[in-house]
């Protein structure tokens, strides 16, 4: 199957090639885990989208 090229870009631009590693509370983590499991949504996604919104409200106010 060939993909269209504007799939290609967005598969580049869309790698994850990248671990954040930190340290947390088990309990936390595991409530944490629990919670997006119960909303059909992973743990990995739920920060990613956190971090998102993080930079782009705080790349605003530095502008």
């Amino acid at each position: 199957m060939v993909r269209p090229v504007a799939d290609e870009r967005r598969a580049k631009k869309n790698k994850k090639d990248s671990q954040l590693v930190i340290r947390l509370n088990r309990e936390l983590r595991d409530r944490f885990v629990d919670l997006c499991e119960e909303l059909d949504t992973s743990a990995a996604r739920e920060l990613r989208g956190f971090m998102k919104d993080f930079v782009r409200k705080h790349e605003d106010k530095q502008k």
